[in-house]
């Protein structure tokens, strides 16, 4: 079994380094997808999929990527649960394992 994903799009904003309570270092990015079909209007719809990265990856990601970079993620789905007013609540997260930094949006 393989749970691996490969993403390639564009930074929706600036990454910044975060840290945990545990000191560990850690990055939430938005990267913008364009879908490869058009919709009903005749154009191309774009997913805007968070991930999170940790440790190097986090902080070579915020050192050389800036808002509107073209990056590619690979990384795995992970699930958590969480429980809010009694309720269990589902959410599903990007891991990035691995980014690649392919093009910087030109100034």
């Amino acid at each position: 079994m393989l749970n691996q994903l490969i993403l390639v799009g564009r930074l929706a904003r600036d990454p910044e380094l975060k840290q945990t309570d545990k000191k560990k270092k850690y990055s939430h990015i938005t990267l913008a997808v364009p879908r490869s079909f058009k919709n009903m209007d005749g154009s191309y719809d774009t997913d805007f999929i968070d991930c999170t990265l940790w440790d190097n990856v986090a902080k070579n990601t915020v050192e050389y990527c800036k808002c509107g970079d073209i990056i590619a993620v690979r990384g795995r789905l992970q699930t958590n649960i969480y429980e809010k007013e009694e309720k269990k609540i589902y959410t599903l997260e990007v891991v990035a394992e691995k980014i690649t930094f392919l093009t910087s949006k030109e100034k």
